[in-house]
């Protein structure tokens, strides 16, 4: 019989053993089926959702956990209703800090920008740098453009393009962003341009969600293709003559 003294020691070398092993990771799900892929670009689509929050691996551990306990209807550790209040300061504060890394970010990016060959800086803030000058005239801000751009953020995301579209864009010079506003009336008609915006006359603190986070800067390039001709006004009809009133008969 083995003394209390060993039971000991082999009881400890049993601890250490299984701290030097932990349990295996679950494996990789496969996602070589239609289902399977479906379920894939859903949790990619709640993923662009909760980005603002800024989850970690851990946190996102006890998010998993929500969904899992709901979804599979198993017993709430507790109930969103009844903590409304920290959810509320939660969002806020993440939200806020999410912001203020994104200004940070932007700001480095915005210096890197404003440093390249041939790039000018608005008093606004956007930053300008012709690629190719056209020889047409400048859009104030009361024309309608039509132009071809390519919008990026600062990690070179595409966020939207006619370029990839195939086809141009018809808008007021002054019914977009300030940035663009600003910026069309110097260009010229034929002209290829970059256009970096700060947040501050693009989509500011708020963003433009999912594609766009708050605070960020953002990139175009812009090519300047015509002013459209406002619509010739159709001439007043010219009233119609009444009927001419039937002959009494005699």
């Amino acid at each position: 019989m083995l003394r209390p003294h060993a039971l000991l020691s082999i009881f400890a070398a049993l601890i250490l053993a299984a701290g030097c092993n932990p349990p295996a990771a679950k494996p990789e799900p496969k996602i070589d089926s239609d289902d399977s892929k479906a379920i894939y670009a859903l949790g990619l689509l709640i993923a662009e959702r909760i980005d603002q929050f800024g989850l970690n691996e851990s946190e996102l551990d006890v998010f998993q956990e929500g969904v899992r306990d709901g979804v599979l209807k198993r017993a709430h550790k507790l109930e969103p209703k009844d903590i409304g209040k920290e959810m509320q300061a939660f969002a806020k504060a993440r939200q806020a800090a999410a912001v203020e890394h994104e200004r940070a970010e932007s700001a480095a990016f915005l210096s890197k920008m404003a440093a390249e060959p041939g790039a000018t800086t608005a008093p606004s803030g956007y930053i300008i740098r012709t690629i190719s000058e056209g020889s047409g005239a400048s859009p104030t801000a009361t024309d309608t453009v039509k132009v071809n751009y390519h919008g990026t953020l600062r990690d070179g995301t595409v966020f939207d393009s006619t370029r990839e579209r195939g086809e141009p864009a018809i808008f007021p010079v002054g019914g977009v962003i300030p940035c663009w506003t600003q910026s069309l009336q110097t260009m010229k008609v034929g002209g290829k341009y970059q256009v970096t915006c700060p947040a501050e006359i693009a989509y500011g603190d708020r963003g433009a969600p999912p594609s766009i986070k708050p605070g960020a800067a953002l990139t175009f390039e812009v090519e300047l293709i015509d002013i459209e001709k406002p619509p010739v006004e159709p001439s007043p009809a010219e009233p119609s003559k009444p009927a001419a009133k039937p002959k009494k008969g005699k």
